[in-house]
């Protein structure tokens, strides 16, 4: 397949990318080596191959999630630099203008 600066200009506005002309040859060949590896992988012969869906066999090899308490509000706020009770306080993230 030839790689036209037609195919480029479509495959930039359907990307909404824009090139510049000099770089144009770079993305041609790109896209040249591209094709001829996807022709490559075409020739091999994949009958009788069973899909990949799963990388390895292990399933479900999260741990059960437990509910436990590690550390206690006050022992959380102990060290806060400024708190209000039961809260860190730090200073406006976003102001409303």
């Amino acid at each position: 397949m030839e790689i036209t600066n037609e195919m480029i200009d479509k495959l930039a506005k359907l990307s909404k990318l824009q090139f510049k002309d000099e770089q144009r040859d770079s993305i041609r060949e790109d896209l040249s080596k591209i094709i001829a590896f996807v022709d490559k992988i075409e020739e091999l012969d994949t009958e009788g191959v069973e899909p990949l869906i799963h990388i390895n066999q292990e399933i479900n090899v999260l741990r059960e999630d437990e509910v436990e308490e590690t550390i206690t509000q006050a022992q959380a706020l102990k060290n806060a630099p400024n708190k209000d009770s039961d809260y860190f306080k730090i200073s406006t993230v976003l102001s409303k203008k």
